[in-house]
């Protein structure tokens, strides 16, 4: 009697490519994770010195902030995930802030802000 060959994996070879699929997961999911942040988080900021500008315009103009829309556009890239207003609005002064929304989550940054002045919080280098 002659046995014949078997085909297919052993049970041992296919326990171990889940397992390096389960390593490369855990490493490859936060980086992914962090690099959308990241970039949504960019976009953002993008909008919000587009807005700030949009300001500066207003102020040449009329010369006063005052009237100043409350609420920004940002592009439709951007507009699910971070929402543009205008707050403390005076004749020579304004705040601008970048609020997420929706699914977007910044534990990092929260709310990104920018005055008049140029002022930008929060203040750190990461977030900025």
């Amino acid at each position: 009697m002659s046995r014949r060959s078997a085909a297919g994996f052993t049970l041992i070879e296919i326990m171990v490519v889940v397992a390096i699929i389960a390593i490369i997961a855990t490493i490859a999911l936060p980086s992914y994770r962090d690099y959308v942040t990241k970039s949504r988080r960019e976009a953002g900021k993008a909008c919000l010195l587009q807005a700030a500008q949009q300001a500066e315009r207003f102020y040449t103009a009329n010369l006063t902030y005052e009237d100043l829309p409350e609420v920004f556009n940002c592009d439709s890239s951007t507009a699910p995930f971070y929402s543009v207003t205008s707050s403390n609005v005076e004749a020579r002064t304004y705040t601008l802030s970048a609020t997420p929304q929706g699914s977007h989550t910044d534990a990092e940054c929260g709310v990104l802000s920018v005055n008049q002045a140029g002022v930008r919080s929060p203040a750190t280098a990461r977030c900025w």
